[in-house]
């Protein structure tokens, strides 16, 4: 098919790779524009620009998809569908309405749980055991247009946003392909979502990844997983920020010290969390220092047992 792909993240890349390895013509890649980016503030490319530029392929980035001039100059392209995955901005209607197929998404849930920004996020940080892609067709709604295809994968027990966040986009780029092979030869039927099912997965903010060392370990666990790469879990220790990174579900231990107290011991730096369960710290950092392994982190600043986490 003759497309227009719309993406910015590293998630949208796989689909982008996968449709010019399929033989679509993507005749335009719009991404949002270059931002800035590191403690130099220097401008950085979206990481689907960087990949359109590697297939030689013309990069659009306009700072709103919405003004009238952007609608003028993607009617003079003519493309049959557009595909987007990821873009960062939300399409209008008159956007919509461009191509005679309308606008393909690669969304990361199994629709229509977890609609919004964030759906990889949140599955790991409320605890989901499953999740998995969904193909739609793009309505003006968040997230609530017809669904085409749809693949579940099972959530590791101790698998982060990252690591869930790849494998979702090479799932959502081999089902991008699959429906629009499957729109052309006209073997998929679009189905309604059932609204009544739906949960929503909004944007992250910092204050998503503070922890609240009451709620059951567990809970704590799936936050820290979730929570990647940003805002990252987060707490306090002596005043400071604390990133916890990586951490351990002990579910054979047991503790009646207060929620947020840290227990040292041969075996590694542990958590008291409100359940009376233990979460093992494996990697953390303070505020202004490098990430470290918690152990490293405790003989370095010499944490006894009397110290907590958090007020």
């Amino acid at each position: 098919m003759r497309l227009i792909y719309l993406g910015t993240p590293p998630f949208a890349v796989p689909t982008l790779e996968a449709l010019l390895r399929a033989g679509h013509e993507v005749i335009e890649v719009i991404t949002q524009p270059d931002r800035p980016k590191g403690r130099g503030n220097k401008l950085a490319m979206s990481a689907v620009k960087v990949g359109a530029l590697a297939h030689n392929l013309p990069v659009f980035q306009p700072e709103r998809v919405r003004r009238p001039e952007v609608l003028e100059h993607l009617r003079a392209l003519a493309p049959e569908i557009m595909v987007i995955v990821g873009y960062g901005q939300i399409v209008p209607q008159a956007v919509i309405d461009v191509a005679p197929r309308g606008i393909i998404n690669v969304h990361g849930s199994l629709l229509p749980r977890l609609r919004g920004a964030a759906p990889v996020q949140w599955a790991i940080a409320r605890g989901d055991r499953e999740t998995g892609v969904t193909t739609m067709q793009i309505d003006a709604g968040l997230d609530t247009g017809d669904m085409l295809l749809s693949s579940a994968t099972d959530i590791g027990e101790n698998e982060d946003a990252i690591a869930l966040g790849e494998r979702l986009s090479h799932m959502g780029a081999g089902l991008l392909v699959e429906t629009l092979s499957g729109l052309e030869a006209g073997s998929i039927q679009p189905r309604k979502q059932d609204s009544a099912l739906a949960t929503y997965a909004p944007i992250l903010k910092k204050q998503d990844g503070r922890i609240d060392w009451t709620q059951p370990a567990r809970s704590i666990h799936n936050l820290i997983r979730g929570m990647q790469p940003w805002p990252g879990a987060h707490s306090s220790f002596r005043g400071q920020l604390f990133q916890i990174w990586l951490s351990h579900l002990t579910l054979e231990s047991r503790t009646s010290a207060p929620a947020g107290q840290l227990l040292l011991n041969r075996d590694g730096v542990f958590v008291a969390c409100g359940d009376g369960g233990l979460l093992k710290l494996i990697e953390v950092q303070l505020e202004g220092r490098k990430r470290m392994s918690a152990d490293e982190f405790a003989r370095g600043h010499r944490v006894n047992e009397n110290e907590a986490l958090g007020n």
